[in-house]
Protein backbone atom coordinates (compact mmCIF):
# COMPACT_ATOMS: atom_id res chain seq x y z
CA UNK A 1 0.00 0.00 0.00
CA UNK A 2 1.36 3.49 -0.82
CA UNK A 3 0.25 6.33 1.36
CA UNK A 4 1.65 9.86 0.08
CA UNK A 5 5.20 8.68 -1.39
CA UNK A 6 5.88 6.13 1.21
CA UNK A 7 5.08 2.07 0.70
CA UNK A 8 3.48 0.24 3.30
CA UNK A 9 4.24 -3.39 4.10
CA UNK A 10 0.88 -4.13 4.92
CA UNK A 11 0.78 -7.67 5.01
CA UNK A 12 4.82 -8.39 7.08
CA UNK A 13 4.65 -5.15 9.34
CA UNK A 14 2.86 -3.15 11.54
CA UNK A 15 3.19 0.66 11.56
CA UNK A 16 2.81 3.56 13.75
CA UNK A 17 0.14 6.18 13.24
CA UNK A 18 1.14 9.50 15.71
CA UNK A 19 -1.56 11.37 17.06
CA UNK A 20 -1.32 14.74 16.43
CA UNK A 21 -4.42 16.47 18.17
CA UNK A 22 -4.84 20.60 17.63
CA UNK A 23 -7.59 20.76 19.54
CA UNK A 24 -8.46 22.33 23.23
CA UNK A 25 -10.36 19.49 24.32
CA UNK A 26 -8.99 16.22 23.06
CA UNK A 27 -9.36 13.68 26.13
CA UNK A 28 -6.21 13.17 26.39
CA UNK A 29 -4.10 15.78 25.12
CA UNK A 30 -6.39 18.49 24.55
CA UNK A 31 -4.66 21.92 23.94
CA UNK A 32 -0.99 20.69 24.32
CA UNK A 33 -0.33 20.99 20.48
CA UNK A 34 -3.13 23.62 19.39
CA UNK A 35 -0.57 26.37 18.54
CA UNK A 36 1.84 25.35 15.66
CA UNK A 37 5.24 25.78 17.12
CA UNK A 38 4.42 23.16 19.80
CA UNK A 39 2.43 21.06 17.28
CA UNK A 40 5.37 20.63 14.70
CA UNK A 41 7.83 20.55 18.33
CA UNK A 42 5.43 17.25 18.54
CA UNK A 43 5.60 16.05 15.29
CA UNK A 44 9.46 16.00 15.25
CA UNK A 45 9.69 14.15 18.78
CA UNK A 46 7.16 11.69 17.29
CA UNK A 47 9.00 10.78 13.97
CA UNK A 48 12.25 11.12 16.26
CA UNK A 49 10.76 8.35 18.22
CA UNK A 50 9.38 6.29 15.25
CA UNK A 51 6.16 6.83 14.06
CA UNK A 52 5.08 5.96 10.26
CA UNK A 53 2.31 8.58 9.40
CA UNK A 54 1.14 11.36 11.70
CA UNK A 55 -2.84 11.68 12.07
CA UNK A 56 -4.34 15.57 12.41
CA UNK A 57 -7.24 16.11 13.81
CA UNK A 58 -8.89 19.79 14.62
CA UNK A 59 -12.30 18.61 16.67
CA UNK A 60 -11.95 16.52 19.29
CA UNK A 61 -14.34 13.01 19.24
CA UNK A 62 -13.74 12.08 22.71
CA UNK A 63 -17.79 11.18 24.10
CA UNK A 64 -19.80 14.36 24.51
CA UNK A 65 -17.46 16.30 22.58
CA UNK A 66 -18.07 19.88 21.38
CA UNK A 67 -18.70 19.91 17.29
CA UNK A 68 -17.24 23.06 15.88
CA UNK A 69 -17.96 24.84 12.29
CA UNK A 70 -15.90 23.30 9.03
CA UNK A 71 -14.38 26.82 9.24
CA UNK A 72 -12.84 26.92 12.43
CA UNK A 73 -11.79 23.06 11.97
CA UNK A 74 -10.18 24.18 8.61
CA UNK A 75 -8.40 27.13 10.16
CA UNK A 76 -7.10 24.68 12.87
CA UNK A 77 -6.11 21.71 10.76
CA UNK A 78 -4.75 23.40 7.73
CA UNK A 79 -1.39 25.39 8.64
CA UNK A 80 -0.58 22.58 10.16
CA UNK A 81 -0.79 20.14 7.16
CA UNK A 82 1.15 22.36 5.46
CA UNK A 83 4.09 23.24 8.02
CA UNK A 84 4.21 19.36 8.72
CA UNK A 85 4.48 18.75 5.03
CA UNK A 86 6.88 21.48 3.76
CA UNK A 87 9.29 19.92 7.08
CA UNK A 88 9.10 16.77 7.14
CA UNK A 89 9.36 13.62 5.04
CA UNK A 90 6.31 12.00 6.09
CA UNK A 91 2.44 10.92 5.17
CA UNK A 92 -0.04 13.21 6.64
CA UNK A 93 -3.37 11.98 7.72
CA UNK A 94 -6.60 14.29 8.02
CA UNK A 95 -8.87 13.18 10.87
CA UNK A 96 -12.23 14.15 9.64
CA UNK A 97 -15.34 13.08 8.82
CA UNK A 98 -16.95 16.34 7.16
CA UNK A 99 -16.40 17.25 3.31
CA UNK A 100 -15.18 20.78 3.42
CA UNK A 101 -12.35 19.96 6.07
CA UNK A 102 -11.54 16.52 3.92
CA UNK A 103 -11.37 18.79 0.61
CA UNK A 104 -9.29 21.72 2.33
CA UNK A 105 -7.16 19.10 4.12
CA UNK A 106 -6.24 17.00 0.84
CA UNK A 107 -5.36 21.10 -0.94
CA UNK A 108 -3.48 21.50 2.04
CA UNK A 109 -1.32 17.87 1.31
CA UNK A 110 -2.96 15.37 3.75
CA UNK A 111 -2.54 12.24 1.72
CA UNK A 112 -4.85 9.77 3.83
CA UNK A 113 -8.63 10.85 5.30
CA UNK A 114 -9.12 8.80 8.75
CA UNK A 115 -12.74 9.37 8.82
CA UNK A 116 -14.48 7.84 11.76
CA UNK A 117 -17.60 7.31 10.26
CA UNK A 118 -16.71 4.89 7.36
CA UNK A 119 -17.37 7.76 4.77
CA UNK A 120 -21.10 6.89 6.30
CA UNK A 121 -21.58 10.57 8.07
CA UNK A 122 -20.83 12.48 4.98
CA UNK A 123 -21.05 11.14 1.14
CA UNK A 124 -18.51 13.66 -0.16
CA UNK A 125 -15.69 12.55 2.18
CA UNK A 126 -15.73 9.34 -0.28
CA UNK A 127 -15.83 11.27 -3.47
CA UNK A 128 -12.99 13.51 -2.55
CA UNK A 129 -10.82 10.79 -1.32
CA UNK A 130 -11.64 9.23 -5.09
CA UNK A 131 -10.88 12.52 -6.42
CA UNK A 132 -7.43 13.56 -4.83
CA UNK A 133 -6.14 9.91 -5.25
CA UNK A 134 -5.84 9.89 -1.16
CA UNK A 135 -5.66 6.69 1.04
CA UNK A 136 -8.96 6.52 3.38
CA UNK A 137 -9.28 5.09 6.91
CA UNK A 138 -12.67 3.68 7.14
CA UNK A 139 -13.82 3.55 11.12
CA UNK A 140 -16.67 1.37 12.16
CA UNK A 141 -19.35 3.46 14.25
CA UNK A 142 -22.76 3.53 15.15
CA UNK A 143 -24.83 6.05 16.69
CA UNK A 144 -26.30 3.65 19.61
CA UNK A 145 -24.40 0.36 20.80
CA UNK A 146 -27.98 -2.44 19.32
CA UNK A 147 -26.69 -5.31 17.79
CA UNK A 148 -27.97 -9.09 16.93
CA UNK A 149 -24.51 -10.23 16.57
CA UNK A 150 -21.99 -7.66 17.17
CA UNK A 151 -18.93 -9.09 15.41
CA UNK A 152 -20.98 -10.07 12.67
CA UNK A 153 -23.26 -7.19 12.07
CA UNK A 154 -19.97 -5.06 13.01
CA UNK A 155 -17.76 -6.74 9.61
CA UNK A 156 -21.56 -6.12 7.27
CA UNK A 157 -20.93 -2.65 8.23
CA UNK A 158 -17.79 -2.24 7.36
CA UNK A 159 -18.97 -3.98 4.50
CA UNK A 160 -21.19 -1.05 3.63
CA UNK A 161 -18.32 1.26 3.83
CA UNK A 162 -16.28 -0.50 1.57
CA UNK A 163 -19.00 -0.14 -0.90
CA UNK A 164 -19.55 3.60 -0.54
CA UNK A 165 -15.72 3.78 -1.25
CA UNK A 166 -15.85 1.79 -4.25
CA UNK A 167 -18.48 3.21 -5.49
CA UNK A 168 -17.25 7.04 -5.13
CA UNK A 169 -14.16 5.31 -7.39
CA UNK A 170 -11.60 4.98 -4.06
CA UNK A 171 -8.94 1.84 -5.50
CA UNK A 172 -9.25 -0.83 -3.26
CA UNK A 173 -5.67 -0.57 -2.37
CA UNK A 174 -6.52 2.42 -0.95
CA UNK A 175 -8.76 1.26 2.09
CA UNK A 176 -8.11 0.54 5.48
CA UNK A 177 -10.52 -0.52 8.16
CA UNK A 178 -10.58 0.27 12.03
CA UNK A 179 -12.88 -1.80 14.05
CA UNK A 180 -13.81 1.75 16.14
CA UNK A 181 -12.85 0.78 19.51
CA UNK A 182 -14.61 3.14 21.83
CA UNK A 183 -17.24 4.17 19.26
CA UNK A 184 -20.90 2.69 19.19
CA UNK A 185 -19.93 -0.12 21.35
CA UNK A 186 -20.45 -1.21 24.75
CA UNK A 187 -17.21 -1.98 27.27
CA UNK A 188 -17.51 -5.51 26.69
CA UNK A 189 -17.74 -4.67 22.46
CA UNK A 190 -14.88 -3.23 22.78
CA UNK A 191 -13.04 -6.02 24.50
CA UNK A 192 -14.36 -8.48 21.70
CA UNK A 193 -13.21 -5.83 19.21
CA UNK A 194 -9.71 -5.65 20.28
CA UNK A 195 -9.53 -9.63 20.46
CA UNK A 196 -11.21 -10.17 17.46
CA UNK A 197 -10.41 -7.36 15.30
CA UNK A 198 -8.69 -10.15 13.22
CA UNK A 199 -12.37 -10.76 12.02
CA UNK A 200 -12.26 -8.02 9.66
CA UNK A 201 -9.56 -9.55 7.35
CA UNK A 202 -12.59 -11.36 5.78
CA UNK A 203 -12.69 -7.77 3.69
CA UNK A 204 -9.31 -7.87 2.50
CA UNK A 205 -7.55 -4.41 3.42
CA UNK A 206 -5.14 -3.49 5.96
CA UNK A 207 -6.35 -2.86 9.29
CA UNK A 208 -5.48 -0.24 11.60
CA UNK A 209 -6.33 -0.57 15.36
CA UNK A 210 -7.18 2.63 17.49
CA UNK A 211 -6.84 2.02 21.38
CA UNK A 212 -4.43 4.62 22.85
CA UNK A 213 -5.30 5.83 26.25
CA UNK A 214 -9.16 4.88 25.80
CA UNK A 215 -12.18 4.41 28.20
CA UNK A 216 -11.97 0.67 27.56
CA UNK A 217 -8.22 0.87 29.30
CA UNK A 218 -9.42 3.05 31.84
CA UNK A 219 -12.13 1.12 32.92
CA UNK A 220 -10.31 -1.90 32.83
CA UNK A 221 -7.26 -1.04 35.18
CA UNK A 222 -9.12 2.63 36.64
CA UNK A 223 -6.72 4.41 35.71
CA UNK A 224 -6.87 8.33 34.18
CA UNK A 225 -5.83 8.71 30.46
CA UNK A 226 -2.40 9.66 31.23
CA UNK A 227 -1.80 6.81 32.82
CA UNK A 228 -2.83 4.15 30.11
CA UNK A 229 0.19 3.28 28.07
CA UNK A 230 1.25 0.09 29.61
CA UNK A 231 -2.94 -0.98 28.92
CA UNK A 232 -2.20 0.77 25.26
CA UNK A 233 0.74 -0.94 24.58
CA UNK A 234 -0.90 -5.01 25.32
CA UNK A 235 -3.56 -3.81 22.87
CA UNK A 236 -0.71 -2.87 20.47
CA UNK A 237 0.79 -6.22 20.71
CA UNK A 238 -2.13 -7.89 20.16
CA UNK A 239 -3.01 -6.05 17.37
CA UNK A 240 0.35 -7.06 15.94
CA UNK A 241 -0.35 -10.86 16.63
CA UNK A 242 -3.65 -10.77 15.17
CA UNK A 243 -2.20 -9.09 11.63
CA UNK A 244 -2.95 -5.14 11.95
CA UNK A 245 -0.55 -3.29 9.70
CA UNK A 246 -1.18 0.20 11.84
CA UNK A 247 -1.37 0.85 15.24
CA UNK A 248 -2.79 4.71 16.04
CA UNK A 249 -1.41 5.82 19.12
CA UNK A 250 -0.15 9.05 21.56
CA UNK A 251 2.93 7.17 22.91
CA UNK A 252 4.97 6.42 19.98
CA UNK A 253 8.15 5.20 21.80
CA UNK A 254 7.00 2.64 24.13
CA UNK A 255 4.84 1.31 21.80
CA UNK A 256 7.70 1.35 18.61
CA UNK A 257 9.72 -1.01 21.60
CA UNK A 258 6.29 -3.38 21.96
CA UNK A 259 6.00 -3.55 18.26
CA UNK A 260 9.42 -4.39 17.64
CA UNK A 261 9.62 -7.38 20.33
CA UNK A 262 6.69 -9.03 19.41
CA UNK A 263 7.64 -9.04 15.17
CA UNK A 264 11.33 -10.19 16.50
CA UNK A 265 9.05 -12.86 18.59
CA UNK A 266 7.22 -13.90 15.90
CA UNK A 267 9.77 -13.83 13.50
CA UNK A 268 8.82 -11.01 11.13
Amino acid sequence: MRIGNRKFDTKNKTYIMGILNVTPDSFSDGGKYNHLDAALFHTEEMLRDGADIIDIGGESTRPGHTVITDEEEIARVTPVIQAVKSRFDVPVSIDTYKGKVTEAALQAGADLVNDIWGFKHDKKVADLTAKYGATCCLMHNRHEAVYENFLDDMVRDMEECVQIAREAGVADDRIILDPGVGFGKTYEMNLEAIHHVDVLHRLGFPILLGTSRKSVIGLTLNLPADQRVEGTMVTTVIGVMKGCAFVRVHDIKENKRAIQMTEAILGR
